[in-house]
């Protein structure tokens, strides 16, 4: 019998549309020797939905159609397996869509590649690809990663975040301590978002000003540092868990400013599916065997430091004027999964979702050597009482001094 495995994409996130191309690049390239593979899309609204429509990214031109011959689901455990279930439920007749045995969520920003999503796949005791909920929580804050690197010294810009709050509240005490803190240029971007959405470089207070406000439509603070005023970039992907892990090729994306926008990477290939598979890159990247060296050495320690797991890719700052590298931030669910790091090295996208699988059901059965349940018979005497909610039977209720001997 063939593994079911569900190819999760969309949801409610401003990268909702390049994770559905992401996502459909990998339900392509399954093995379907091996697998079932079954399209889950999750609409903006947070809904979700399959049927075999949902896998020809041609469909979601008229979106409203797609979903009309598609099946709205909800995912629930039934007899010891996850089910698609019809939703709402045809009151004759079998429900079931049908089942899954793991799932490759291919998301991207809040909602879903922050660790919300990877909360739910773990309440439903589904395996799942990817990192879990804590790593994807961290990898997807920009502020908390760059923290978590620091005390790894692992070498990052430093930054400062602010918080919207603030920022409405004393804007101009802000703009002071970023200015003693910062010269300009700096880069201001969301903490907690992907695909250069609301990534502003600002060159004076004024851009500045806007830059935040821009920030702010999208996360609830913002992160800024230093721009470096001569710069390459440089991306490596990692692919394994915190046990083993190896790095991809190294590339160098090539774009029309200094920090790649989302137009650089997703809407200037001539190709409509392409991603980020197609966007403007050298692969390998032009390095010396020393740079390259350091590159892939620090992106396998950020990925292990952070807790991935499956394949991340690791974006890198060089300063050309002092020769500094610096990690710039990690892809916890990478646009198109950096298939196309490494394919040129010889691991085809069908063999990079087998070597994810197996790390996801790795997980799955160290997990299950777990304890989750502790047999107590604590609420065996206990009755609430009243309105007061008070403790009878087992307890008063009041709290025994520290030393006190439990009559």
């Amino acid at each position: 019998m063939k593994i079911q495995v569900g190819v999760i994409f969309g949801g409610k996130s401003v990268e909702h549309e390049v994770s559905i191309i992401s996502g459909l690049q990998a339900f392509a390239a399954l093995d379907r020797k091996k697998y079932d593979a079954i399209p889950v899309y999750i609409s903006k609204q947070g809904l979700y939905y399959t049927g075999p429509d949902f896998g020809d990214i041609a469909n979601y031109r008229d979106l409203p159609a797609l979903l009309g011959a598609g099946t709205q689901i909800i995912l629930t455990r039934e007899n010891g397996r996850v089910a698609l279930l019809r939703h709402p439920a045809k009151r004759i007749g079998n429900n079931v869509v049908g089942y899954l045995d793991v799932v490759i969520p291919v998301v991207h920003g809040t909602n879903v590649e922050d660790g919300t999503l990877q909360g739910f796949l773990e309440s439903l005791g589904l395996a799942y690809t990817g990192p879990d909920v804590l790593s994807s929580a961290i990898c997807m804050d920009k502020a908390v990663s760059k923290t978590l690197l620091q005390s790894a010294n692992i070498p990052v810009l430093p930054a400062l975040a602010v918080n919207n709050f603030d920022w409405n509240e004393r804007p101009d005490d802000e703009v002071a301590q970023l200015e003693a803190e910062f010269s300009y240029p700096m880069i201001i971007k969301p903490v907690n978002l992907g695909s250069s959405v609301g990534i502003s470089k600002a060159q004076t207070q004024a851009q500045l000003r806007r830059a935040l406000d821009n920030s702010f439509k999208y996360a609830a603070r913002a992160l800024v540092e230093p721009s470096l005023v001569n710069l390459r970039e440089i991306n490596c992907a990692v692919l394994g868990d915190t046990e083993v892990a190896r790095p991809s090729l190294c590339e160098e994306p090539i774009g029309g400013d200094e920090i790649l926008s989302y137009q650089d990477k997703y809407l200037s290939s001539d190709k409509k599916t392409g991603g980020m598979s197609t966007a403007k890159r050298v692969i390998p990247a032009d390095l010396t065997a020393e740079l390259r060296d350091l590159v892939t050495e620090l992106a396998v320690r950020t990925f292990q430091t952070l807790g991935c797991r499956g394949v991340a890719r690791v974006d890198f700052l060089l300063d050309t004027d002092t020769g500094n590298l610096y990690v710039n931030e990690i892809n916890p669910s990478p646009g198109s999964l950096a298939f196309y790091l490494w394919e040129p090295a010889g691991l085809g996208f069908s063999g990079l979702l087998d070597n994810m699988l197996a790390l996801a059901f790795k997980r799955q059965r160290e997990r299950r050597t777990l304890q989750f349940t502790y047999d107590t018979n604590i609420l065996s005497g206990v009755m609430l009482g009243g309105k007061t909610g008070k403790m009878d039977g087992g307890s008063s209720g009041k709290p025994q001094a520290a030393g006190a001997k439990e009559k």
